[in-house]
């Protein structure tokens, strides 16, 4: 699962036993070499769908990590980018990844394609998604592989944060995949995850809350419609399709009305 340059087993195991924020902040340096990180596919896929619903001036990627959406971010957006993580050393990873116009060396490769000219300004900011400490200043907000790290009784609250920091007519959106089939190896592996991540937490504290079934399509469109979005689902063909011909993958647009 991990290339060379990837966390060890020992590491993996001292993350596992801190809370997520002191877990987050010992895996940064190593993170993108992890299967955690978001696939390019998917950031490629979600790129060329945003491509279709802008332009965008703002954009605000919450939930940052490293990075990804913002490089996505930076695609799509003319003014500026942000990119919020309660992690320091993500941050701190993120940053040193988009480093401002003019400090990245000659020999570095872009960290990702920006629009033609300057390119959107890119500012971090380190603060907890359930609390975020904006103004409604962006017309997209995205986020990628985070909310596995939230409670179901904490996504409405987190969802009402981001609509906060929309303007009218702004949009949150996300990739959600389909669910495997009951009794597939994908199945029995996040359950099996599931079922180990509650004795540790049961066990051990502080928690490391990261669940993988508890974001579930109907109550995730349920909790966004209450926190104010008016909300509808776009295959993401890109990815392909299950044997039944089902998309395998949607992204999840939420407008502020």
């Amino acid at each position: 699962m991990f290339t060379e340059q990837g966390p060890t087993v020992r590491e993996l195991a001292v993350q596992a036993l801190s809370s997520i924020e002191h877990g987050y902040d010992l895996l940064a340096p190593k993170f993108d070499h992890t299967p955690y990180r978001t696939p390019d596919r998917v950031l490629d896929a979600v790129t060329d769908e945003l491509r279709r619903l802008g332009p965008f001036d703002t954009g605000l990627d919450v939930c940052c990590g490293t990075g990804a959406g913002v490089g996505v971010l930076r695609r799509l957006c003319r003014e500026r980018v942000v990119g919020v993580d309660f992690s320091a050393g993500m941050l701190a990873e993120a940053r040193a990844a988009f480093p401002p116009e003019g400090e990245r060396p000659a020999e570095a490769a872009p960290a990702a394609e920006a629009p033609a000219g300057k390119g959107p300004a890119v500012d971090w900011v380190r603060a907890d998604a359930r609390s975020l400490p904006f103004a409604p200043a962006f017309d997209l907000a995205l986020s990628f592989g985070a909310f596995g790290h939230f409670l179901p009784a904490e996504r409405f609250g987190l969802f009402a944060e981001v609509h906060g920091s929309l303007r009218p007519g702004g949009q949150f959106v996300f990739p959600i995949g389909a669910p495997p089939p009951v009794g597939s190896r994908a199945y029995w592996s996040l359950l099996g995850f599931d079922v180990a991540m509650r004795v540790r937490n049961a066990l051990w504290r502080p928690q490391f809350v990261m669940y993988y079934r508890t974001f579930r399509l109907g109550d995730v469109l349920e909790d966004l419609t209450r926190a104010g979005f008016a909300v509808r689902l776009t295959p993401l063909t890109e990815l392909g399709r299950r044997p039944d011909g089902s998309p395998r993958a949607r992204l999840v647009v939420a407008t502020r009305e």
